[in-house]
């Protein structure tokens, strides 16, 4: 009988134990939002009492707290920058729970949080450079920075011209935000690259879905974000200083930046940032590429005030470069032409100079920005901004006489842009957005060139408005959005037989939206956005008919064509562990009406040379493809990094490849990152591949063969060295390490030269 009940009561205290640790075994999960903007907060401090345990949010704003009975508990959220938040829960099992935290102006001697930051809230895929990985671009060109993200690489004429292609898809169908402002340029052109000072942005994101309800058209295939740091409140200065040389082209770039505050003027802040960039011929791995050649001057400012309901600021910025153009991609004839493609290479060998000579380009970019930012009240936030850029294009041929001195094309754009949006809070976890954007554009070609204008002089207008309404929770959001806008081109220009054309387009269209996110865990989530997007036929497009200098070919434009209709899913799963990470993204883009530019065998024969044709066509599209990008820690210090992109596009009339697209591509490897050793703080060491192979969909015609594939071995070295108070960043980088001779397939310039070879960089960042 003892026994019996000495075996009952074990019995007993394992069940009320069992069920003790049931009961104290529940999880609070959460995620941390702001208030305003409904984005996640990272590295909230979360107190829980009275038990005092506690958790930090991660990037996405979420945090866990485990073993936990059932009970009462206060909630309290710290995080700098926004005021306390506390909140008491009452807990009966394993829960999900939403937290907002409301802005604070917090301006301290040394210390200074504040205010309003313009970030984008979306639900399609975004992938963000910043920090160290944002530092190693330094002294390149925009294009060059953003190939470091999966999916994202270059469509380029030579080796000094280059724009990002996202998806597949580039220039005019990519949209450019600078500081908040869309970038206006004569950006029609693979050879007009951005004219953008990336030195000025202390963050690049890349959105990859349809964004035209937010933004509208020229946003069908992604926007691009260049955005700068908030401008400092505090009456110190800080700055820093840049020096970089590299080997190939023989390359120096100085930048500095300088920002502050006014002292006994609270919420007044400052900043001035220039950069200057000099460079030779590059070379490839045998030869010199002649007249390749850069001289580049850049130059902006900014100044603002922020305080608890009100936020203003103005940026100025100065743009200005000088480009040689390869002079071997200019021929005299027919059979000069074919030679130079057939022989691959440039027949002559210059040496190196540091020299500019026609053909080349000289490029001036002014935009001046005001924007203001005003809390009306808890539920409604007013955002007006009004912005003006004035942009200058010349391009100068090889010609004879005097006329080798004027430039051959000169345009003028004059671009004025107003944003308003109304945000709304009605309470709750939701959002709206409503919002109205007007454009008003001027092209006019300086008379003197003696050449009939590739485009012609027009007057642009567009309006839009939009509403997008957002649902956030902790374990999913929900977005929708619908937009209209409407544009007309007013054009006129004289053509060769000194006849004057004229055309009046109307264009019209409505855009939606559809996207939501789930977090399935901490570190498991989807996303996907459904977006329809729309970008009427560009001037160069619809008028082109003459020689295109920069790209050394004859383009030809026509008046018919439609707007381009598309609708794009795209995909992306999140997930990671202790030791890893990974992001799979794949989408799906169905363009009706998509406007490409096709090779053909014609040539065209002037006194300016002779030069292949290509034409302009129209025809249904679908892109598809995917990327994704993983890192894995195969030890303490040394971790895997790898990322891959697959691009397809079909013309959808006769099942052909479409030309310029992206081939495959696979870059990965080892990083070593170590601690820190005497004076020498955060040294690393990478070593990566670069495979990249040939591009079996060709088109059905091509004035080559497709270029063979490639690999690229690039080391990479970091460290960092501390001087007082002040630190001086250390880079040294080789790219194509083996001096391997190559062509890639989207540079314009493959029919005449190799790509460069062998590259060594020295970076210096001096912070102060």
């Amino acid at each position: 009988m003892k026994l019996l009940v000495a075996y009952l009561s074990l019995f007993y205290l394992a069940i009320s134990g069992g069920f003790a640790q049931s009961e104290c075994s529940m999880v609070l999960r959460g995620r941390i939002l702001d208030a305003e903007t409904h984005m996640p907060i990272e590295g909230a401090a979360i107190w829980l009492y009275p038990v005092g345990k506690s958790s930090v949010s991660d990037d996405k704003g979420q945090f866990s707290i485990k073993d936990l009975c059932a009970g009462s508990y206060v909630v309290d959220i710290h995080s700098l920058g926004y005021k306390e938040g506390k909140t008491e829960i009452q807990l009966s099992s394993s829960t999900i729970l939403t937290f907002t935290l409301e802005k604070d102006l917090l301006l301290l001697d040394y210390v200074e949080v504040s205010a309003h930051k313009e970030r984008l809230i979306t639900t399609t895929t975004v992938s963000t450079l910043s920090g160290k990985a944002l530092e190693n671009t330094r002294g390149g060109n925009l294009a060059q920075s953003l190939e470091k993200i999966s999916g994202v690489t270059m469509y380029s004429s030579g080796g000094t011209v280059s724009k990002p292609v996202i998806h597949g898809l580039h220039s005019n169908r990519i949209l450019i935000m600078n500081n908040g402002v869309r970038q206006e340029g004569q950006q029609w052109g693979s050879d007009h690259a951005p004219e953008i000072d990336p030195f000025v942005a202390d963050e690049i994101s890349v959105v990859k879905g349809a964004e035209a309800v937010r933004y509208g058209p020229e946003a069908m295939g992604g926007v691009i974000l260049l955005t700068p740091k908030d401008l400092p409140t505090t009456k110190e200065i800080h700055g820093s200083a840049y020096a970089i040389g590299q080997s190939n082209g023989r390359s120096g770039t100085l930048a500095a930046n300088l920002e502050g505050g006014f002292g006994k003027w609270k919420g007044f802040g400052w900043r001035l940032q220039g950069s200057t960039r000099r460079a030779g011929n590059l070379s490839s791995p045998e030869y010199y590429q002649g007249n390749t050649g850069l001289k580049e001057a850049n130059l902006s400012g900014a100044f603002g005030f922020r305080s608890e309901r009100l936020d203003w600021d103005i940026f100025l910025s100065h743009f200005s470069t000088q480009l040689g153009i390869l002079r071997d991609a200019h021929t005299g004839n027919i059979s000069d032409l074919n030679a130079i493609i057939e022989n691959g290479r440039p027949f002559n060998d210059p040496g190196f100079s540091f020299d500019v000579i026609n053909p080349k380009q000289q490029v001036q970019h002014q935009l001046a920005k005001a924007m203001g930012h005003y809390h009306l009240n808890k539920k409604l936030t007013l955002t007006a901004q009004y912005a003006f850029q004035a942009n200058s294009r010349q391009e100068f041929d090889k010609r004879r006489g005097d006329l080798n001195d004027k430039a051959a094309l000169d345009l003028s754009l004059f671009t004025q842009t107003l944003d308003l949006s109304l945000d709304v809070k009605p309470g709750g976890f939701w959002i709206h957005t409503l919002g109205l954007s007007g454009m008003n554009q001027v092209n006019t070609n300086i008379p003197g060139t003696g050449v009939t204008p590739l485009i012609p002089n027009y007057d642009l207008n567009n309006l839009g408005g939009f509403a997008i309404s957002r649902f956030t929770k902790a374990r999913y959001e929900l977005e929708a959005g619908l937009r209209y806008d409407w544009r007309q081109v007013d054009a006129a220009r004289y053509r060769s037989n000194g006849q004057l054309q004229e055309r009046l387009f109307q264009y019209q269209n409505i855009t939606a939206s559809l996207g939501a996110v789930y977090y399935w865990r901490e570190n498991l989530s989807y996303r996907t956005n459904l977006g329809t997007a729309w970008r009427p036929p560009s001037v160069n497009e619809l008028f082109s008919e003459g020689l295109h200098h920069g790209v050394a070919a004859y383009e030809k434009g026509n008046l018919d064509f439609k707007s381009e209709k598309a609708i794009k899913w795209i995909h992306t799963l999140a997930a990671s562990g202790e030791k890893w990470s990974i992001e799979a993204t794949g989408y799906a883009n169905l363009i009706q009406d998509y406007i490409y530019l096709q090779p053909t065998e014609n040539q065209a024969v002037s006194i300016r040379g002779s030069f292949y044709i290509f034409e302009y066509q129209q025809t249904d599209a679908l892109l598809w493809g995917g990327d994704v990008s993983g890192r894995y820690q195969l030890l303490p210090n040394i971790s895997y990094e790898a990322k891959a992109s697959v691009v397809r596009a079909q013309n959808r009339t006769d099942k052909s490849n479409l030309p310029w697209i992206p081939t495959d591509r696979l870059q990965h490897g080892l990083l070593w990152e170590g601690s820190a050793w005497g004076f020498i703080k955060a040294p690393s060491l990478g070593i990566n591949l670069s495979h990249v192979a040939r591009q079996y969909h060709m088109p059905n015609f091509d004035y080559i063969t497709a270029p063979e594939a490639f690999t690229l071995l690039g080391i990479e070295s970091n460290w960092q060295i501390a001087l007082g108070k002040n630190t001086l960043n250390m880079a040294l980088q080789v790219q194509n390490v083996l001096n391997v001779s190559y062509r890639e397939y989207m540079n314009r310039f493959k029919y005449f030269t190799e790509e460069t070879g062998r590259n060594i960089s020295l970076k210096l960042r001096y912070e102060f």
